[in-house]
């Protein structure tokens, strides 16, 4: 079996019995040694001596007013923080349960780059012994925005940091850490060249084709899949589509802020213009392998899931949206 994103940090992770992810005291220091949160020379010794004790007990119990009396401003919000997000990973029993916390709380105050790392190391264990460079490259969209591409007439995603653009997207994993680089240059991810995916996965310098008819379409519906059932328990199958203005959206979940957006207005009966039409990069159906586990009025006619890029061109996966927009009856029950 092959490694990849080994960046995310997934070998210092234990697993409990139903292969969910478990929280480690490696983990936890490897945040805490982050260059972000390593003390500068001129820090206070309040923060040195924080510092100093998560590395060696990164499950001490640390009281507002230790960060409070911190001098830098910009260090007590780090450290508020990181030291949430520590505490969300020590009180639920896995890093699934976790997210799922998070997600369904209707209140994330944390900033999107831990509940991307989040996505990154639970979609790692989810897709753990796949063998296809397609789905795993169609994984990245669920926690690393994307850029279109223009190149004739395909529909290319390439990653957003890796290719620029007007405000690059911070590193979201512990490459940093690790001792990792980012490569230049872009390639599309093709069939002479997938073979590549296994020892640049940590690079992200695959841009992929998601044009009709290329392998992209489904490999993103395979990635869906396997989301919904590894944190809901639920069997689905998710159909690409090829157009937008036939579907009957008796229920539908926007995968980006764009799309929920759209999905609003064509539900209200709105007759959107053709540029806003042409932002809609890939629709998908959604059914399920038990049709009792819906509400009625969507059981014969599935559900659709829709995907946009914003007007600059950048497509943001919220794959939160997937576990909190499906109508499946007493959803928060699933874990």
């Amino acid at each position: 079996m092959r490694d990849f994103w080994i960046a995310c940090g997934h070998h210092l992770l234990d697993r409990d019995a139903g292969g969910r992810l478990v929280a480690t005291e490696q983990l936890l220091k490897a945040y805490f040694a982050r260059p972000e949160l390593m003390p500068p020379d001129d820090a206070c010794e309040i923060e040195r001596r924080l510092h100093r004790d998560l590395l060696a007990d990164p499950r001490r119990a640390v009281a507002g007013e230790e960060v409070a009396a911190i001098v830098d401003g910009d260090a007590r919000e780090n450290w508020r923080f990181v030291l949430a997000f520590r505490d969300l990973l020590l009180r639920e029993p896995t890093l699934e349960a976790a997210y799922l916390a998070l997600v369904r709380s209707g209140s994330i105050n944390l900033p999107p780059l831990f509940l991307n790392q989040l996505v990154h190391v639970i979609l790692r264990n989810a897709l753990d012994g796949c063998e296809d460079p397609f789905v795993l490259r169609a994984a990245e969209l669920f926690f690393r925005p994307q850029r279109i591409i223009p190149h004739e007439h395909s529909l290319l995603l390439g990653d957003e940091e890796v290719i620029g653009g007007a405000s690059p997207t911070p590193v979201l994993s512990l490459i940093s850490m690790l001792g990792g680089a980012t490569g230049a240059g872009v390639d599309v991810l093709g069939d002479a060249n997938a073979d590549s995916y296994w020892h640049r996965s940590d690079q992200f310098d695959l841009a992929l084709d998601l044009g009709s008819g290329t392998r992209g379409p489904a490999a993103l519906a395979d990635v869906m899949k396997l989301w919904i059932s590894h944190l809901l328990g639920v069997d689905v199958a998710i159909e690409p589509l090829a157009a937008l203005r036939d579907a009957k959206l008796a229920w539908y979940v926007g995968l980006d802020a764009e799309a929920t957006g759209i999905g609003d207005r064509l539900w209200h009966g709105e007759t959107l213009d053709d540029r806003t039409m042409a932002r809609v990069l890939a629709l998908f159906r959604v059914t399920f392998a038990d049709a009792h586990l819906v509400v009625d009025a969507v059981r014969r006619e599935g559900v659709y899931l829709i995907l946009a890029m914003s007007p600059d061109q950048v497509v943001r996966v919220k794959p939160q949206n997937l576990l909190t927009g499906l109508p499946i009856k007493h959803l928060e029950a699933m874990t």
